[in-house]
């Protein structure tokens, strides 16, 4: 039986994220500017997980001077880029969130220094579930791993401490913690080589974080993942944002689910083709809120709560606030009467955040025209898509814990950015302060 953790500390390269890539690109950097000739891929892993110097000085045969100088030159190129090549393990997001509902206090220990450490945890949406992180000055050109773990409970209240882990991938995590008196936890995804791992005898080891979830956490379910919808009139570039996103939210260790709105599931697909249909079909108005109202209800059980159950993230295209806008506003039912209809439909099934894309009418109107043949509500009319936007504007005003208006104008990359950041800042609101540092 797996005790009961007061303290989690957790090891950052090949435990929480997969820097590998970022981190083999600045050594290569490092040693093309320093004339030394790069070895292959097989003596570069053992770069992961040692301090930087050691590695240069035992793999590349330099003095301690040199790797003073390679270390610099390895820096030039990782902080600004080679950090950011990078991508957080699937399911530690969950894991960090359970622990952290649960009062579990939370630490990171790692050999490398602040300047890169904060910025990837803050950039991975990590930051906020630590409340200490221990790394080396930039001057210091060792590690000792047991040091920084004892850095890292330096405050600690004293029932945080009752029970301590340390969760490392290579074995001197595992020695480190062993000195400072941790039970220890192999984490097998990481770098170090297994076989190695468990000879330096960890109380127990994990083949996943997802494992480990397991170890910690029993039978208990995972917490509600993040629900997020993208909104916007037609033509504001919701495909292009969303696909971009996805990608961002599996950088960041989750498992995500893409659906959309009519639609998402068989019944609610069959909705869809009646009320998308590129041919007018005499349907009032009240009627195409109610079938929106139908098809969300369905979506919701059948796609959406069972996702966020198992603590995916679901990104939908489309939700609630399309029908309050369209059919509320552009269709003149009132947003009040919209709300009114769908409340059974969605119940307590409302998005974490809403991005809603917002760009200036004549733009959109030119990107529209260039889709191809518009369905019925696509040829609604300028005046339709006016009285929408301004009220997808007013939404984001009255709810922005929620929503966020996100200027859909400039390049894609220039507006993905936005957005990140945009619902970075909102599930972060939700997660307790974390990230005091120990220098």
């Amino acid at each position: 039986m797996i005790p009961a953790y007061t303290c989690i500390v957790f090891d950052l390269d090949g435990t929480l994220t997969d820097s590998r890539e970022g981190i083999y690109n600045s050594i290569r950097y490092a040693l093309d500017r320093n004339g030394f000739s790069c070895p292959g891929d097989d003596t570069l892993r053992r770069f992961l997980g040692p301090p930087l110097a050691e590695s240069f000085m035992t793999w590349c045969g330099m003095t301690e001077e040199e790797a003073a100088i390679a270390t610099e030159s390895y820096r030039e190129r990782y902080v600004p880029r080679g950090m950011l090549e990078n991508a957080v393990y699937p399911g530690i997001p969950s894991l960090l969130r359970s622990l952290r509902e649960e009062g579990v206090f939370l630490a990171v220990a790692t050999g490398k220094p602040l300047n890169a450490t904060r910025p990837i945890l803050e950039h991975f949406g990590l930051w906020g579930f630590f409340s200490s992180v221990a790394c080396p000055a930039l001057s210091d050109l060792h590690a000792d791993k047991a040091v920084l773990i004892r850095r890292a409970l330096n405050g600690l209240p004293e029932k945080a401490r009752e029970r301590v882990l340390m969760v490392g991938d290579i074995p001197g995590d595992i020695l480190g913690g062993q000195r400072a008196g941790c039970d220890t936890c192999a984490a097998l995804w990481g770098y170090g080589d297994n076989g190695e791992m468990l000879l330096s005898s960890p109380t127990f080891s994990a083949e996943d974080p997802d494992a480990l979830f397991r170890i910690l956490r029993g039978d208990r379910k995972p917490p509600r993942g993040p629900f997020i919808s993208f909104e916007g009139v037609d033509g504001c570039g919701k495909s292009t944002q969303i696909r971009l996103f996805r990608t961002e939210m599996e950088k960041m260790g989750y498992r995500t689910l893409l659906t959309r709105e009519p639609g998402g599931c068989p019944i609610s697909e069959q909705i869809r083709s009646m009320l998308l249909t590129k041919e007018d079909n005499g349907m009032c108005d009240e009627a195409e809120a109610l079938l929106f109202a139908a098809a969300r209800a369905q979506h919701l059980r059948e796609v959406i709560l069972p996702a966020l159950s198992k603590g995916w993230a679901v990104i939908s295209d489309r939700y609630l606030d399309s029908s309050l806008v369209y059919q509320g506003a552009g269709r003149g039912l009132g947003m009040e009467w919209v709300r009114a209809i769908n409340r059974p439909a969605i119940q307590d099934g409302m998005p974490d955040v809403t991005v809603i894309l917002t760009l200036d009418p004549a733009e959109a109107l030119r990107r529209r025209t260039k889709q191809g043949a518009p369905d019925r509500i696509e040829k609604s009319g300028g005046a339709f898509f006016d009285a929408a936007g301004r009220a997808f504007r007013r939404l984001a005003e009255d709810d922005p814990l929620r929503c966020a208006a996100v200027d859909a104008g400039g390049t894609e990359d220039e507006v993905a950015s936005r957005v990140r950041a945009a619902v970075l800042s909102r599930l972060s609101a939700a997660d307790p302060e974390g990230g005091k540092e120990v220098n």
